[in-house]
């Protein structure tokens, strides 16, 4: 009970630590917008968005060619070593079963049976070769085609083959072939020979392989990892396995016989010996990404295509996306012949056919595919086409430039993939051009504007200064003007605090106040409550808000004769006072008050002269020779 609770721990954990991630992510901070993915990319899964290319999880084909076409490591897969080492530390047995194009990827190992052997000292208990299964699912194909009865299918031994026909031609799902893919046959005959309950990890070129194997639901074909060559040559550095710190080994059985070409073009074929002659034969075989994604397009759309397809996406199996990158292909694939070669010279072929018969026989080979998954772009209406047409300046049909430079084959294929949300208008480097130079013309008119307004600022800003200088000076002046007037003044503020007042002022208060403003000059700041007793004369102007009141007031013994105005109203009042007794306020208020007396006595008169006549001629001469009189003894 216990083992296989920890038997479902395990499957659990390895099957949830990727199956709800991107299997294959972009890193924003190391992507610098070259377009290379997007150009590559066979599902039009990658987009660029805010800056970035984003990868569409639910498009993604995971082929894997965005991870091989960008030069700045910006393009990550899901790394599997941490998981695999936690395999190795359980209590279960593991075994690597190891696809044949892992000769060709150590060009470095001088015999293949020292990488196995460098494999076991990672901690696996069993190392096999995928060979075998090929060998069991090659014989698989040979009966179909032998027995097609008029319907041709495509080989589905690469995962993005099985990916991109369920999610861009769904049509042609019953044309993949129903065969499960080797590495799950040579699943089934390890844990066959070795116990139910043995983990199985694949090595593999493949990155797809990674997502592949959480499609899996029947646990005899269950594979708990997928380690890619690139994360093999990491783990041996990682436990310093070299070459030379190791024994030879050989692979652990069933051993496979000609499927160890499967890596290589007509591989597979050559496993069986299925006939390949040109007038006879009926099967096709390609790889790499441009014939990959045309023959599926010529299958579907002409019917005269009556042979059989044996397709895989890269370049052989030897130059897959988990392979080190800038590999030679043609020199990896003479090694791998070789090693086949060298190989086959120590096969048991009595003990080969043996293991063939009883595996053929217990082995459920049939496989089934994902029909709800289709991701074919909705056919947008003409308005919307349109639309995106003519904002890429594409509304004409001389204009329609179909560069590819976007990844699409044609402007329209674009702007549909637009109107779907897979791709956006920066995406075509024609738009984004117009649009840069648009933006550099729109930048030159906002400079030139923004000089013409640094120069009105200058000029604006020196009118100001001349302004705030001639204030300034004006200021000065009335101050010292109001510093030399012999009345005394004062201003105040709402608060019925002192914003200036005069030398007159300050004495008329006294001694004290005069040593105050040595300490605060002129007063300002001061409270005028706290100085005369006649302030509510200015806080009544600040309250009514009227333009002036004035009367006379005893203060210290003196009587004063104050006005006070409205200078800001309700905001600033000034005030004017007098001190009747000082000898120029009295000549002048003797002329003022007799001027005054004459004003009042002239009406008199007037009314009198009517009826005494010369009378009031003559009071009138008497009181200006009297006035007269006044002002001339005062000028002398």
């Amino acid at each position: 009970m216990i083992l296989c609770l920890r038997k479902f721990e395990s499957f659990f954990y390895f099957s949830k630590s990727y199956a709800m991630k991107s299997l294959i992510r972009i890193d924003k901070d190391k992507c610098k917008l070259c377009y290379s993915c997007v150009r590559v990319c066979p599902s039009k899964a990658i987009r660029v968005k805010d800056g970035f290319a984003e990868i569409i999880e639910s498009r993604c084909i995971h082929c894997g060619s965005c991870f091989t076409v960008c030069s700045q490591n910006a393009v990550k897969y899901y790394d599997s070593k941490e998981d695999v080492k936690e395999l190795l530390k359980s209590p279960q047995k593991v075994a690597a079963i190891v696809a044949p194009s892992i000769s060709g990827e150590f060009n470095d190992i001088s015999d293949y049976r020292s990488f196995v052997s460098m494999i076991k000292a990672i901690g696996f208990d069993y190392v096999n070769e995928i060979s075998f299964g090929v060998d069991l699912v090659a014989f698989q194909y040979e009966k179909l085609f032998k027995n097609f009865n008029g319907k041709y299918y495509f080989t589905a031994n690469c995962p993005p083959v099985i990916y991109y026909i369920e999610k861009f031609y769904p049509e042609l799902i019953d044309n993949l072939a129903p065969i499960i893919s080797p590495m799950y046959a040579t699943a089934k005959t390890i844990k066959e020979l070795y116990g139910e309950d043995v983990r199985v990890v694949h090595i593999s070129p493949c990155i797809a392989a990674k997502k592949d194997v959480l499609r899996v639901t029947d646990s005899n074909l269950k594979i708990d990892a997928v380690l890619t060559y690139i994360e093999l040559r990491e783990l041996f550095k990682e436990f310093n396995i070299t070459e030379t710190s190791v024994d030879y080994s050989e692979f652990d059985e069933p051993i496979g016989n000609k499927g160890s070409l499967f890596p290589i073009n007509r591989g597979m074929l050559q496993a069986v010996d299925i006939n390949e002659d040109l007038l006879t034969a009926r099967i096709i075989c390609t790889e790499g990404r441009d014939n990959f994604l045309q023959v599926i397009k010529e299958f579907k759309e002409n019917a005269k295509i009556k042979q059989h397809i044996d397709l895989f996406y890269c370049d052989g199996c030897i130059m897959g996306p988990g392979t080190s990158k800038k590999g030679d292909k043609f020199l990896r694939r003479t090694l791998v012949i070789n090693y086949v070669e060298k190989r086959l010279k120590t096969l048991n072929k009595n003990k080969w056919i043996k293991d063939i018969t009883r595996f053929e026989n217990s082995i459920n080979f049939k496989k089934s595919f994902n029909r709800d998954d289709d991701q074919r772009a909705q056919k947008p209406s003409d308005d919307d086409l349109n639309s995106v047409l003519v904002e890429l300046g594409r509304d004409k049909s001389r204009d329609i430039l179909s560069c590819g430079a976007c990844g699409y084959e044609t402007c329209t294929t674009f702007a549909v993939a637009i109107c779907n949300g897979f791709a956006t208008l920066e995406m075509c480097p024609t738009y984004s051009y117009e649009k840069m130079n648009d933006y550099v013309d729109e930048m030159a008119t906002i400079n030139k504007i923004l000089s013409e307004t640094k120069e009105a600022l200058i000029k604006s800003e020196q009118r100001a200064r001349d302004e705030e200088l001639s204030a300034k000076q004006l200021s000065n002046t009335v101050t010292s003007m109001l510093q030399k007037i012999p009345l005394a003044t004062v201003i105040v503020d709402k608060n019925l605090k002192i914003l200036h007042s005069n030398e007159s002022f300050i004495r008329l208060l006294g001694k004290e106040t005069r040593d105050a403003s040595m300490v605060v000059p002129d007063l300002i700041g001061m409270d005028l409550k706290t100085l005369v007793p006649f302030y509510k004369m200015f806080a009544s102007i600040l309250f009514t808000g009227e333009q002036s009141i004035a009367r006379d007031e005893e203060f210290k013994n003196k009587v004063l004769n104050i006005s006070v105005f409205s200078i800001k109203k309700n905001e600033i009042v000034g005030g004017v006072i007098r001190d009747m007794e000082h000898p120029e306020v009295q000549k002048d208020e003797v002329i003022e008050r007799a001027k005054e007396v004459i004003r009042e006595n002239l009406e008199v008169v007037q009314q009198i002269a009517y009826l005494l006549g010369e009378s009031s001629s003559k009071t009138e001469k008497i009181l200006h020779s009297i006035i007269k009189a006044y002002q001339t003894d005062d000028n002398n």
